[in-house]
């Protein structure tokens, strides 16, 4: 899938009337780090209007050092998305000028799947991820938390498997092999189109269930848990080629006297295993502890990692079938602000056969009315450039370290 950047109505709107002189737009990042990162950084439109001054169709280009061309977005909310390269304690200087941009490979997309009861799926680089929706609610289906799905290569590979799972001929053609008790048939045909099954790019192999999933944020009501369930409303506000970013509204929830509706606004950028994810709670009148929870599943009980000082925490689970080769899909929660607690909560005996789960892995912090609740959540997968539990956690160490030591951008 290609995507060449063709914004020219919003930057038209940005030109200056009249032919004038361009200038080119120079911004400097710093990271003060001691490791090299590779991040999105964002440049308001506006601020590379004043220099850099469109006539008619032209556009920007991005050009780093040594004067190759970045790929970059134009966010939602009017800004140069686009990554950089910094090495250790060192600095990394790009260019905006006028040009001809580069054609991009899409490698960051996602959408609405309201023929598999409403999901929300996406998908970058590394990973992709859904959120359950009206449709699976209505079934009565209890999903509450984010889903993972694992994949080994870089391209696309979420809209296939759902036209693979869902061609309706296929369907068709296994409900009549089951009719006809031909098992054996019916299991071979599904198993070579399922997205179950790893067919050679990954698959959908983690358990979410009626828990928290992999990474979703809830408030808690003394130590019990508000599930949050489906999404009600959705809006993808940008969907690639570097960043997708889409804002769920949920059903309003009684939390103690108060009628609370909450919004999350997730975005995945390309490269990244995690989400950034802002969370805020309408109608919330007071202060309120919000956990941040990796469901723990009995097959590996004690695989988990509480670093809330270093802000992250970490589980290994082993798939929803051990025996399965399946690997180990790593999952993660990294908190820009300290957190006041970082827990291990398992369930009772009769809440852990209810949910299929053993607990949470559960970072805990406190939510103000009116302001938003910021984190990341998200996975890897010892299929695909995490073979141990020691890699996954310094990723995360890096990660939290990284956003909460911002790298400084100057223009």
């Amino acid at each position: 899938m290609k995507n060449l950047f063709s914004f020219l109505p919003l930057l038209a709107l940005l030109a200056a009337c009249g032919p004038k002189p361009s200038t080119d737009f120079t911004v400097t990042v710093t990271n003060d780090l001691t490791f090299d990162r590779e991040e999105m950084i964002e440049v308001p439109i506006s601020e590379v209007a004043k220099k850099v001054q469109l006539i008619d169709e032209e556009q920007y280009i991005i050009l780093d050092a040594e004067g190759n061309q970045v790929a970059y977005q134009i966010t939602h909310d009017d800004n140069l998305l686009f990554p950089v390269t910094v090495k250790a304690n060192d600095k990394a200087v790009y260019t905006v000028a006028v040009g001809e941009p580069i054609e991009v490979e899409t490698l960051v997309y996602g959408r609405h799947y309201p023929e598999r009861v409403d999901d929300i799926a996406w998908e970058n680089d590394r990973t992709a991820y859904r959120a359950y929706g009206p449709a699976l609610q209505a079934k009565g289906e209890r999903a509450f938390g984010y889903d993972a799905w694992v994949k080994r290569v870089p391209g696309l590979v979420v809209e296939q498997r759902y036209a693979n799972e869902l061609n309706p001929d296929t369907q068709a053609e296994i409900a009549r092999l089951r009719k006809e008790r031909k098992h054996d048939e019916a299991n071979e045909l599904y198993h070579s189109v399922s997205y179950h099954v790893d067919h050679g790019n990954g698959l959908d192999c983690y358990k979410v269930g009626p828990t928290l999933g992999c990474g979703t944020a809830a408030l808690l009501d003394g130590d019990a848990i508000v599930y949050p369930y489906c999404w009600r409303e959705y809006e993808i506000l940008e969907n690639g080629p570097l960043r997708f970013t889409v804002r769920l509204t949920y059903n309003p929830f009684v939390m103690g006297k108060d009628s609370v509706v909450e919004t999350r606004t997730i975005s995945l950028s390309k490269g990244s295993q995690l989400n950034k994810t802002v969370v805020s709670y309408q109608g919330l009148q007071k202060t309120t502890p919000v956990a941040t929870g990796l469901v723990i599943h009995p097959e590996n009980p004690t695989a988990y990692m509480l670093e809330g000082e270093k802000g992250y925490i970490a589980y290994a689970d082993l798939t929803d079938n051990v025996n399965n080769d399946n690997g180990i899909i790593y999952v993660g929660a990294v908190m820009p602000e300290k957190v006041t607690e970082a827990k291990a909560a398992m369930f009772s005996d009769k809440e852990a056969k209810e949910r299929g789960a053993s607990g949470h892995v559960l970072a805990v912090s406190n939510y103000k009315p009116g302001t938003e609740y910021t984190y990341y959540w998200g996975s890897g997968w010892s299929k695909y450039g995490f073979d141990t539990m020691a890699d996954w956690a310094t990723y995360l160490d890096r990660y939290a370290q990284s956003v909460r030591n911002p790298l400084k951008v100057v223009y």
